[in-house]
């Protein structure tokens, strides 16, 4: 199964959710938000902290008890997702779409669900929905290329990695998938040039992308290793 841009466990990759808009009043409007926000803080912690199970059961009694957003369905589901219940997960995407047709993130989020069940059709889609609704959402470029690489699009899949490029934003990323893209369609000599520049955007890792940027950094060299004694 090839390598996907997975919102990675971090509690960065959850949405920060400011001024939410209660459905529900529950004694002091006030009271409610700051205690949703308090909830919201602790599920960031556990999430921080590897404890999925925990971040899950505070989200859920969020859910149940304060005032909520399309956001916290979206940041459950993602939870979810991480802790592989599949299921429980699109039916959370689905739910933070329905309550705000237009967050990009519910929709990348359910596009990679449909990925990791092989649905190329309905992922293509929704990474579509995310890229017009935020056209600098590089990881929802990099997946729809990643995918129309699957379906033997190669020509589409680099014009994709092509584009994304010009955003500036995750060039090791994109470099180590269009590396990918040339070597899986026969072109060795451009997948070692933009091999090479994945390694070297990666020397130079954030803080918050350290441990995703190096397990990127390892499967670029295996693929690189592959392709050095026929260079």
């Amino acid at each position: 199964m090839p390598r996907r841009i997975y919102p990675h466990r971090h509690k960065s990759n959850l949405s920060v959710i400011k001024a939410p808009r209660p459905l529900k009043r529950r004694g002091s409007a006030e009271q409610s938000r700051e205690a949703a926000q308090q909830m919201r803080q602790h599920v960031r912690h556990a999430v921080g902290q590897g404890d999925l199970a925990q971040a899950i059961a505070l989200s859920s009694r969020l859910i149940r008890h304060h005032a909520v957003t399309a956001e916290d369905f979206n940041n459950r589901g993602l939870i979810y997702f991480w802790h592989g219940q599949a299921q429980r997960a699109i039916a959370d995407f689905d739910r933070a779409i329905t309550l705000n047709p237009e967050l990009p993130a519910a929709y990348n989020n359910r596009a990679n669900y449909y990925a990791a069940q092989g649905d190329a059709i309905h992922a293509l889609q929704d990474y579509e929905r995310t890229i017009d609704l935020d056209p600098f959402h590089i990881k929802a470029r990099i997946n729809r290329a990643i995918t129309l690489r699957g379906l033997g699009c190669y020509d589409v899949a680099l014009a994709e990695l092509d584009e994304a490029l010009l955003f500036h934003k995750m060039p090791g990323e994109i470099y180590a998938e269009r590396g990918r893209t040339y070597h899986l369609c026969g072109d060795w000599n451009g997948a070692i040039a933009d091999y090479q520049r994945a390694l070297q955007a990666f020397s130079l890792p954030t803080s918050a992308t350290y441990r995703a940027q190096n397990s990127y950094r390892c499967d670029v060299l295996i693929w690189l290793d592959e392709l050095v004694p026929a260079a």
